[in-house]
């Protein structure tokens, strides 16, 4: 099944069935990406992981365009437009993350992610027409971000500083990804399909981030990685870059940029069941906690259940 189909002038405020079966597979994609970033930080340096990833993703997407036919965009308002969502898309988070899962663990990573929707609630009422801010949202945001302050801790300022940076850097990233998901409802009203947007992303990040990390890393100067490195780099290009781009355009496109973010609260589970069996990380109660916080701002963002809990006290 093609994921380009006719797309809507505006983004639905409820998603489809179809659109929440992509958003939880987007989310397993998402989430096996700090996995296999926590892998592949044990051997190399922040750039070098972010640019394998990339470059490895592109190549791919490349190939599966050319396979199918999709053309390539070549106007320079959508060339343009791919340097901004790769610069924030990829670029910003990507390297944030893998620097910050450098001292701090893959599922603390993923749950700090989890402050995307926050975050993107804000931008988007900023930013667009049709994503404003409503007393839901400003109760929702105001719970994500306590939920927020529960995650990093009273003690933060007393903790270790590689720990306290590293987690400001994903809480960074999830900043980006927020002004990311806002600047990439563009391409729908460029009528650009899903899989151009994906690759022309990838393939910008990767013209920024090679230059960078023959600078930084001087990768002719590192030992090989060991198969494992390998593995997890081939990981991540192809399924939490290429095939998990692809799904996050085409959700996007019709469900808009705070329903979209709702995925970042299902990435710690597959992000954390990974961490804890296969890397042996331990989270601390409080992390569990602030997740749980954030779950109840996202539920409230979202409106569903507070939907379904009025339309019940109404008919009893």
């Amino acid at each position: 099944m093609s994921l380009d189909v006719p797309l809507p002038a505006a983004p639905n405020t409820r998603m489809t069935a179809f659109e929440w079966l992509l958003v939880v597979t987007l989310s397993i994609l998402w989430g096996g990406s700090y996995f296999f970033n926590g892998i592949a930080v044990r051997e190399l340096p922040t750039f070098s992981v972010v640019v394998g990833r990339v470059v490895v993703a592109a190549v791919i997407l490349w190939m599966i365009m050319r396979a199918t036919g999709t053309p390539m965009p070549r106007e320079r308002p959508v060339l343009l437009a791919f340097i901004g969502m790769g610069l924030l898309n990829n670029v910003i988070p990507f390297s944030l993350i893998v620097w910050g899962q450098g001292q701090i663990a893959s599922g603390l990573a993923s749950i700090l992610n989890a402050a995307t929707p926050i975050f993107t609630v804000l931008v988007a009422h900023a930013l667009t027409a049709d994503e404003k801010l409503s007393l839901r949202s400003a109760c929702g945001v105001a719970m994500g971000f306590a939920g927020v302050a529960v995650l990093v801790g009273g003690d933060a300022l007393l903790a270790a500083a590689n720990s306290v940076y590293g987690q400001l850097a994903c809480l960074g990233a999830a900043l980006s990804y927020a002004f990311a998901s806002v600047f990439g409802r563009r391409f729908a009203r460029m009528s650009v399909p899903s899989l151009a947007t994906a690759t022309g992303q990838v393939t910008a990040s990767s013209v920024m981030l090679v230059p960078l990390m023959l600078w930084v890393d001087r990768p002719w100067e590192l030992p090989m990685p060991g198969g494992a490195t390998w593995a997890a780099l081939l990981g991540v290009a192809a399924l939490s870059t290429a095939l998990a781009y692809v799904l996050y355009f085409r959700i996007l496109a019709t469900a808009g940029a705070t329903n979209l973010m709702l995925v970042t609260l299902l990435i710690p589970v597959s992000a954390v069941a990974l961490g804890i069996l296969v890397l042996g990380e331990v989270l601390a109660p409080r992390h569990v906690a602030g997740l749980a916080v954030i779950g109840c701002a996202l539920l409230i963002l979202d409106g569903r259940l507070l939907s379904l809990l009025h339309s019940r006290r109404r008919t009893s």
